[in-house]
């Protein structure tokens, strides 16, 4: 592919929705910072929002919403109240196949509930870092590690574009329906590929598009934010992974997934664009 193709093609992948990156990010910020700072133990919101992927009763997810994006019951109950917000579209630590003494990243870490099930599978050898561009959610993250009482998780301010994070430090990159928020796409698979070290995976639960997305719903700032109207297609995923040099691609398709993005909203008929799916590859084992 020649340059100015290459270059055609990153700025598509940006201009995601018909709002600006700016415009985005501040849409998104708002959303979640709305959320972090809910005064129960639930940030979850009601049944209208696209995020609002589950329910709150006394305070609580009820645990059938969260069972229903394939979490156990074990794994409800491990992690204390307050960390799991409702927010992802499915379970990345169930297919991320993760060892004792791994280091993992989570990227867009919200509330911490990933990286507390994930704390549990590499063990005190271990360490897992979470990302979240959100103040309110960082520090909601920070005070659910001492209600969770771990020692190897930590959560760090700062944009999946731009990871704090240094180069080849992470074994395995996961995350909860949250590249589709970004307004740069490319530069998140290309921070992702630096911070993993060589052989280092990406397992995601994303959402992506199976159909054009409806002009109304592209220009929707609730939708840009609720993991709507940034979502990509399979394709393009497809291309920008290889581009950034992964390899070992996987992108599946969650069908089952329809009956829960139905509910996102009651304006639109999200499940005809829109559907959950796992994303993994690997970055080579040796890097030349």
């Amino acid at each position: 592919m020649s340059d100015d193709s290459s270059s055609q093609n990153r700025s598509a992948s940006r201009t995601d929705t018909a709002l600006s990156a700016r415009e985005q990010r501040e849409a998104v910020r708002a959303r979640y910072s709305a959320i972090a700072q809910t005064d129960g133990e639930c940030g979850c919101e009601p049944q209208t929002g696209a995020s609002a992927t589950s329910s709150c009763e006394d305070g609580d997810v009820i645990a059938s919403d969260a069972e229903r994006l394939g979490y156990t019951t074990d794994d409800i109950e491990t992690v204390a109240s307050g960390a799991d917000l409702g927010l992802g579209c499915g379970n990345p630590t169930a297919l991320a196949s993760l060892e004792a003494g791994h280091t993992v990243l989570d990227l867009g870490s919200g509330g911490g509930f990933d990286c507390f099930l994930a704390a549990r599978e590499v063990g005190a050898e271990g360490h897992v870092i979470g990302v979240d561009m959100t103040p309110a959610m960082v520090e909601r993250a920070r005070k659910n590690v001492e209600k969770n009482d771990v020692a190897n998780v930590e959560f760090r301010l700062g944009e999946i574009e731009h990871l704090p994070i240094t180069d080849e430090s992470v074994d395995v990159i996961i995350s909860n329906c949250v590249i589709n928020l970004s307004p740069d796409k490319p530069q998140v698979f290309t921070e992702a590929y630096r911070v993993l070290r060589p052989g280092g995976r990406l397992a995601i639960s994303d959402v992506v598009m199976t159909a054009e997305i409806p002009e109304k719903v592209r220009t929707d700032p609730e939708s840009v934010s609720g993991c709507v109207a940034g979502a990509a297609s399979i394709g393009d995923l497809e291309r920008m992974l290889t581009e950034v040099g992964f390899e070992e691609l996987a992108i599946d398709p969650k069908d089952d997934s329809h009956e829960f993005i139905r509910e996102w909203s009651a304006d639109h008929d999200l499940e005809e664009y829109i559907v959950s799916a796992t994303i993994e590859a690997r970055k080579p084992s040796n890097d030349l």
